[in-house]
């Protein structure tokens, strides 16, 4: 009797025992893909805070904007196929971005086509205006105007602004920087005077070399520009390239009278970026270790 007790019976086979491993595979497919998910994701206020940071200590000037792409899940850095959003930088202001074919990836600050084409008829228009008054006034060889990727480039050579080998604005030409001022007062955008010589070479007490001669051509015209053509300064900057941005080969006259110019440059609205802002004053900036 005691033997019969002490007898195990035999254990019987659990069918379902399969379910445990089954159930074990789910929830680790289903923690893989969570994770999946979070590894796509982006916090983008997070983002662009590094970035600022990352700009600030290396040196960087405007800090650069973050190009996002944007999709149903939210901001990612990976290109999603869904129409994109710009996200700027906390704090930094956005500014229209004109360009032709919307292409300035970084400033782009997701606007509609009508404010790149509204932009472009501005510079047409700017354009027909300078070529009617040089057409009606017969300097059409002397008032050359181009659009650029840049913007719109005036031309204007130096024997309608200056006598040989001075930058002492004629009377005359004052009137034309007047005239050409009010039609360049419509427009906000910022404006790049150059001055630009010939390779032949100058030495005279006031100008050792052709940048001198440049320099204060432009910056003479700058000053004309703001004080009698109601110019805002702010929009204003002056450069001097002396010989070494030629349109034309110094080998015969007519070559060096073309490279004897002052350029008006109405840059695009895309350029504000890379100019220095007026924002920035009263700010302390952090010197630069060797």
């Amino acid at each position: 009797m005691a033997r019969k007790n002490q007898e195990v019976e035999p254990e019987k086979d659990n069918a379902e025992r399969w379910l445990l491993t089954y159930a074990d595979l789910i929830t680790l497919l289903m923690i893989f893909f969570v994770v999946l998910y979070s590894m796509s994701k982006i916090d983008a206020d997070k983002f662009r805070a590094i970035a600022d940071s990352l700009n600030k200590a290396l040196g960087g000037g405007t800090p650069s904007k973050v190009e996002l792409s944007n999709s149903p899940m939210g901001p990612s850095l990976f290109q999603t196929g869904h129409a994109q959003t710009k996200a700027t930088v906390p704090g930094q202001t956005d500014k229209p971005d004109n360009t032709a074919n919307s292409e300035y990836a970084g400033q782009n600050d997701n606007l509609g086509s009508g404010n790149v084409e509204q932009e472009n008829l501005t510079i047409e228009g700017i354009k027909a205006r300078l070529d009617k008054f040089a057409a009606d006034n017969g300097f059409e060889a002397k008032l050359v105007s181009s659009i650029e990727e840049r913007g719109l480039v005036v031309s204007i050579q130096d024997t309608l602004l200056f006598d040989s080998g001075s930058a002492v604005i004629t009377p005359k030409a004052r009137e034309v920087l007047n005239k050409i001022s009010t039609v360049l007062a419509s427009a906000p955008n910022y404006i790049k005077v150059e001055g630009h010589t010939d390779n032949l070479p100058i030495h005279t007490p006031q100008f050792p070399s052709n940048w001198e001669l440049s320099v204060l051509r432009a910056t003479n015209v700058v000053q004309i520009m703001a004080t009698e053509g109601g110019i805002n300064p702010d929009r204003l900057s002056a450069t001097g390239y002396g010989e070494y941005r030629p349109v034309a080969a110094n080998n015969s006259d007519a070559g060096r009278a073309r490279n004897r110019r002052v350029d008006l440059v109405i840059l695009r609205s895309k350029y504000d970026l890379t100019e220095p802002s007026k924002n920035l004053v009263g700010q302390q900036i952090s010197p630069i270790n060797p």
